[in-house]
């Protein structure tokens, strides 16, 4: 549902990210959650005015790669080796229930919105109760059902079954878009893996999975399957179009050509890895994925191992991190980030015809950051992405449009009681917390 018929943005710094990568001072205009048009002035009058000068006005991000509900659990397993975390957090998944679930996704969901997200890529179990939240707050949701070998999962039921049942539930959703979630090498084996390709198959949906995200992992599959794990899911038949792997940090040359020829697209989690150490600098080979024709999108990884769901903070730090690592200021610039956090994250997700970009035909999701803010000031046409990239802090955000629909304004959740809701997320922390 959106607020109004049509709508008018008049006088923004308008980040379009469309095939010319324009920047303008001008208007934008959307009817019915999809843009109709954007230039220097629109004539034509809308049902809803709105004076959006001293604004800049961009598209929305998506995040590509997330386990959104663990935003309850931020600061629970800090300074840990990946295994050490990895146990953590299995201990943690065991005693969840829909209702935690649930409160923790309503906090990472804010958290994003509030950030200028308006889609994310997700993968946990208990979808169900995400998808509520994707409802309750009015962000666009691309929600994996984790699947693993049923002889090691926490989840109730057998995990494949319960991904078909999520997808079932809820293929038809306007905003909620469900997929498969496969784990990693390290928890599904050779039926695991092509059954879940499979059921994405069959049900016309996204593939999503860790990959190549330790040398630790890469290490043990080439010692238990005689290949490293991209060349070994290529044996099985198994790599192809419609699939997003997360992280992609230990890569040969030979596997970023692979990829790029099955045309797997890369979510690369800098802080994440980072943080987690997970080695090469935690820095996906971004340059070589993109020079091989890959797409490369951004995205956070979860609040417990990265601490924060901010697309603004990923893109900074993201932008440094290359820099740093291969000693050039020119590696990974500013517009190539930006591009990584929304034209090629919809393509990543299949949806570059109608997200990622603010054009005629695409859906109305878009964010307008205060350019009074001082992480913005001063912002112009020449510096505009660079800001975007660079220094603009999440207190920037002042308005969030979903397809049409504004779902945060003047830094508040539309649809959302924020102060209702805090003391659900207290009392799900509590028992979750002490696991740590």
């Amino acid at each position: 549902m959106v607020d109004h018929p049509s709508t008018a943005l008049r006088g923004a710094l308008i980040v379009t990210q469309d095939d010319a990568r324009r920047v303008l001072r001008g208007d934008l205009l959307f009817r019915n959650g999809t843009i109709e048009q954007v230039g220097p002035a629109i004539k034509e009058k809308a049902d809803l005015e709105i004076d959006a000068r001293g604004y800049l006005l961009a598209p929305g991000f998506l995040n590509t790669h997330a386990h959104v509900a663990n935003a309850l659990l931020k600061g629970i397993a800090d300074d840990r080796g990946f295994m050490q975390f990895l146990d953590t957090m299995f201990a943690i998944d065991a005693k969840r229930t829909e209702v935690d679930i649930e409160a923790g996704a309503l906090l990472g969901v804010s958290e994003m919105l509030l950030s200028g997200t308006t889609g994310f890529l997700d993968m946990y179990y208990g979808e169900d109760a995400v998808a509520r939240a994707c409802e309750r707050t009015g962000i666009r949701g691309f929600l994996g059902w984790t699947v693993l070998d049923p002889e090691i999962t926490t989840q109730k039921g057998i995990p494949l079954e319960n991904a078909r049942g999520f997808i079932s539930r809820w293929k038809h959703h306007a905003r909620v878009s469900p997929l498969v979630a496969l784990q990693g090498v390290y928890a599904c084996k050779d039926e695991t893996w092509l059954k879940g390709k499979e059921l994405a198959e069959k049900e016309k949906v996204l593939l999503h999975y860790h990959l190549s995200e330790t040398r630790g992992e890469v290490q043990e599959n080439e010692k238990q399957r005689g290949k490293r794990p991209p060349e070994w899911l290529d044996s099985l038949g198994f790599l192809g179009r419609h699939q997003v792997a997360a992280h992609g940090v230990w890569l040969t040359n030979r596997e970023i050509e692979l990829l790029a020829r099955k045309g797997v697209a890369v979510a690369h989690c800098p802080s994440s890895n980072m943080k987690l150490a997970s080695g090469g600098g935690g820095i996906c080979p971004v340059t070589e994925l993109r020079a091989a024709g890959a797409t490369v999108s951004l995205a956070t990884d979860s609040s417990t191992s990265n601490n924060g769901l901010s697309m603004l903070r990923e893109m900074h730090l993201a932008a440094l991190a290359h820099k740093q690592q291969r000693h050039d200021p020119e590696s990974l610039p500013a517009p190539v980030v930006l591009d990584m956090a929304t034209r090629d994250a919809a393509h990543a997700l299949g949806r570059d015809r109608d997200l990622g970009a603010l054009a005629p035909g695409f859906q109305a999701d878009l964010v307008l950051y205060d350019l009074s803010h001082p992480s913005m000031l001063p912002t112009r046409p020449e510096n505009a992405i660079s800001n975007l990239v660079y220094s603009a802090g999440d207190g920037a955000v002042h308005t969030v449009f979903v397809h049409g629909e504004k779902v945060v304004e003047d830094r508040r959740l539309v649809k959302l009681d924020w102060a209702k809701v805090v003391p659900d997320i207290e009392r799900a922390a509590e028992g979750l917390l002490k696991t740590g």
